[in-house]
């Protein structure tokens, strides 16, 4: 894969069709080419270029040691995006990398041009900080947990009741989730890539146009939190999809890319 060196490390990175550009963001432990299988697609069949990368602590990039903060990665695109001459870029974040975009948008408006954030939140409650806090302990630990355990407790974190409900559908992802986690696959410094202050005041000072997407089942950013950016960004629209849970771009793609390219195409400007 290309990369580019930013930041003091080396990110790897990938493009996908020709036209105007459109960098993807991937959560926290996924790698960048989970967009591919439904989001870039999209993106190429519409006359865009879609940019997905690894974050810091996903092979091929780099995997330094100790812990990743949001500052870290916030960086580490900041350079992506400078190094590719991509700016004002537009911008779509699931997770952890809707809060990169956030922040891009937040700390450098030159950068960002649209941003959809999906999964997103500007603070973190009691819940969902415990949540967190129970994966920093384990990555602490050292502990490596059984393969088909963690499978299952991912499934019923980040799907919704529609999908584990319906056993066909049950079965694929967990033996599609089942393959994907543990050992190295885990990028445990990215533990820590949180927010860690309650960004609602500063989001009030965003410029660039934004859309939240939020799925109704989502228990890690749930629906409310992600309303609380889009009250909080002047021009920040707000869709839910229903039947989703936190992997909702894979489990409802159709209506996320919809949703996804309605925007784009609502906000072109010139390249």
């Amino acid at each position: 894969m290309p990369h580019v060196f930013t930041n003091g490390i080396r990110l790897a990175f990938d493009r996908h069709g020709r036209g105007e550009r459109v960098l993807l963001i991937m959560g926290s432990s996924a790698a960048g080419r989970v967009w591919t299988l439904h989001q870039t697609p999209a993106l190429a069949a519409a006359g865009y270029q879609a940019i997905t990368f690894d974050n810091r602590g996903v092979p091929p990039s780099d995997e330094p040691p100790g812990r990743y903060s949001l500052d870290d990665l916030v960086a580490d695109t900041k350079g992506l995006i400078e190094a590719l001459g991509a700016a004002p870029c537009r911008i779509v974040g699931t997770s952890m990398g809707a809060l990169i975009a956030q922040e891009l948008a937040i700390r450098w408006p030159e950068l960002v041009r649209c941003a959809v954030l999906i999964s997103t939140k500007a603070r973190s409650d009691p819940a969902r900080t415990a949540h967190l806090r129970a994966y920093q302990v384990l990555a602490e630990s050292g502990i490596e947990l059984p393969r088909d355990f963690e499978a299952s407790v991912l499934a019923f974190e980040m799907l919704s009741p529609a999908t584990l409900n319906a056993p066909a559908q049950a079965e694929l992802w967990l033996e599609t989730i089942r393959q994907s986690v543990g050992g190295a696959n885990r990028a445990l410094g990215q533990s820590w890539a949180d927010l860690t202050e309650d960004r609602r005041e500063a989001l009030r000072g965003v410029a660039a146009p934004c859309r939240v997407i939020a799925f109704s089942d989502d228990l890690v950013t749930p629906p409310h939190l992600g309303a609380e950016v889009a009250d909080s960004i002047p021009d920040c629209d707000f869709v839910e999809i229903g039947s989703a849970g936190h992997f909702g771009y894979l489990e409802r793609p159709a209506e996320v890319n919809a949703a996804l390219l309605e925007f784009l195409s609502k906000n072109e400007v010139g390249p």
